[in-house]
């Protein structure tokens, strides 16, 4: 298949150009009209497939909630907003749940390791094990009753239920006794994100020390910036080295907030990550729950744990969020469009397949229309979705 369009997102801008696509790869890429074309997208932006690193859940399905059905309809439907992959993210709940969780997940991993032809749509690159090693203070809509200490015997009795599938944690490093399960799993080829922690500006620099590579959703769940006792917060906007996640809905950060975030992390580490729950593209009015407790969604989108005004995540699409740094907080397309592509590979370790429009990399691909609309997703060079249809 060969499909052109005259904006096409290659070495950081927009080109005319044409793309080959064979058995899941790009083959090449050619000169615009050069050959004759399957699918003309015109003028349509044709971006990389987006990559979610951090998402709980969506479609009325969370990830603990630990069923194949909920998991297999997510990952088939998520592709309406340009994701093509996703880490599917537990919350902190007691040890039988996570269990229950992580085994699910690396069940339908498996599934499509194999070429299973009925899970054709966002690829699942492993699990998000946000908790339960957090912190109390700032553990935000975790479940208080579950969280521990961080323990490295304990997380390998997950890692084991999740047969080596948890790619990425989030953690609280001053917790964390010698760094000691900082320091396993950066040896593991676990990426260690510091989040929902109290951690000094100090002790995050000692934790970067250590194997910590990310920063889980910068400004929440984390001690705020102050000009004698900078913080966590600090230290996500001044480690130029160190990965960020933010949440672009312009409801859990200021859009002056994500302005400063992405003019200190610069083009190459900056992630864009929905924090999504169970409850977006769900029914409106319906009741929902994170962590086994009770969440309402406001009319703003956001979610807060039911009576109270503590943030609960999001219902944020990554589209809607690309939209709103360069439409609404003057982010250059270069930093938002790395934000959910690119950078987020390279977080992950995978940015030799993934993240870019290049021949040899997986055929995952968005085409956008100027509103940011999904006009059309190739998962791994299938429709997945397609506006038209």
């Amino acid at each position: 298949m060969i499909i052109q369009s005259s904006r096409v997102w290659i070495a950081g801008t927009f080109t005319p150009a044409q793309i080959e696509i064979q058995r899941k790869k790009i083959t090449a890429i050619h000169t615009y009209g050069s050959k004759t074309v399957d699918i003309d997208y015109q003028t349509l932006r044709i971006l990389p497939g987006f990559i979610d690193l951090h998402t709980h859940g969506a479609y009325g399905y969370d990830t603990n909630d630990g069923t194949e059905q909920g998991l297999l309809h997510w990952i088939e439907h998520i592709p309406e907003e340009g994701v093509t992959a996703l880490l599917p993210t537990t919350v902190t709940q007691m040890p039988d749940i996570l269990y229950k969780a992580v085994k699910n997940v690396a069940a339908v991993i498996e599934r499509q390791q194999s070429h299973d032809s009925a899970l054709s749509g966002a690829e699942i690159l492993g699990i998000h094990f946000e908790g339960p090693f957090l912190d109390m203070e700032y553990k935000g809509a975790q479940p208080a009753a579950a969280i521990a200490r961080p323990d490295v015997v304990q997380f390998e009795n997950y890692q084991k239920a999740a047969k080596g599938w948890i790619r990425y944690i989030t953690l609280s490093p001053e917790h964390d006794k010698d760094f000691s399960l900082t320091r396993h799993c950066q040896a593991e080829g676990v990426t260690v994100s510091i989040g929902h922690s109290s951690a000094t500006y100090e002790e995050a620099v000692l934790a970067a020390a250590n194997g910590a590579t990310s920063m889980t959703h910068v400004f929440n769940g984390m001690r705020p910036f102050h000009h004698r006792t900078p913080g966590l917060t600090g230290a996500a906007l001044t480690l130029p080295n160190v990965y960020g996640e933010i949440i672009a809905d312009g409801n859990h950060s200021h859009l002056a907030a994500l302005k400063l975030f992405f003019q200190a992390k610069g083009n190459d580490h900056a992630i864009l990550v929905s924090d999504s729950l169970c409850a977006k593209h769900g029914t409106q009015g319906a009741d929902y729950q994170l962590g086994g407790q009770a969440i309402r969604v406001g009319e703003d989108g956001l979610a807060r744990l039911s009576g109270t005004d503590t943030i609960a995540g999001s219902t944020l699409a990554i589209n809607e969020g690309l939209r709103i740094l360069i439409e609404e907080a003057g982010i250059s397309p270069h930093q938002a469009i790395n934000a959910c592509t690119l950078n987020p590979a390279k977080c992950l370790g995978i940015h030799h397949r993934k993240g870019k429009i290049q021949a040899g990399f997986d055929a995952d691909l968005v085409i956008l229309k100027d509103n940011y609309a999904v006009h059309t997703t190739f998962c791994r060079g299938v429709i997945k979705f397609c506006a038209e249809e």
